[in-house]
C-alpha cells in the first residue's frame, strides 16, 4: 500500500511541499590541465549531495566550458586548475558566461591558487576559490547556501 494510498485512508493528509529543484552544476577543467581525478572526486561529492552533475572532461577551452553552461543552463560552473592557468582562463570563463546571458550562474574555483589570487578571482565573480585539502562539505555547502540564497529573491512563477 502506497505512502498516499494509507494517508488518505487513515484521513491524514501531507502537507503539500514543493520538491526542491536539483541544483545543475557543470565541473569543467578550462585549459591545458590533464589532472582530472580531483574534478571526478568533485563530480562524485556533488551527485551525492543531490546535484545534477555535468562533466566537461579535461582540456577543454574555456569558450567550450562557457557555452556547455549556457546550453545546459546550469546553476553553477565549478572550474578547476592544478596548472597555475587559474587567472587567465577563469576570468576568461567568466567573461564569456556573462557575454552569453549567464549573469546568475555562480562560478566556484579550485585546485592550486595561491592566496594573493583569490581577491582578484573574486572581483571576476569566481567565488570560492578553494585550495588543496578543503573539505567537500565546504565547498558542497558553499554552492548550496548561494544558489538557495539566490534562488529564494527570485520571483516564482506558478
Amino acid at each position: 500500500m502506497t505512502s498516499q494510498f494509507h494517508d488518505r485512508l487513515m484521513g491524514q493528509k501531507k502537507p503539500a511541499t514543493k520538491p526542491s529543484k536539483k541544483i545543475r552544476i557543470l565541473v569543467g577543467k578550462p585549459g591545458l590541465d590533464g589532472h582530472d581525478r580531483g574534478a571526478l572526486v568533485l563530480c562524485r561529492a556533488f551527485r551525492d549531495a543531490g546535484m545534477e552533475v555535468i562533466y566537461t572532461g579535461f582540456l577543454v577551452t574555456p569558450e567550450q566550458v562557457a557555452q556547455m553552461a549556457i546550453d545546459e543552463d546550469v546553476d553553477v560552473v565549478a572550474m578547476s586548475l592544478l596548472n597555475g592557468a587559474h587567472m587567465t582562463a577563469f576570468p576568461k570563463v567568466a567573461k564569456l558566461v556573462r557575454e552569453k546571458g549567464g549573469d546568475d550562474i555562480l562560478l566556484v574555483g579550485g585546485g592550486i591558487i595561491p592566496d594573493e589570487d583569490r581577491p582578484a578571482l573574486e572581483k571576476h565573480g569566481i567565488t570560492g576559490n578553494f585550495g588543496p585539502g578543503t573539505s567537500l562539505k565546504t565547498i558542497t555547502d558553499h554552492i548550496e547556501r548561494i544558489v538557495r540564497e539566490r534562488d529564494s529573491k527570485r520571483p516564482r512563477h506558478n
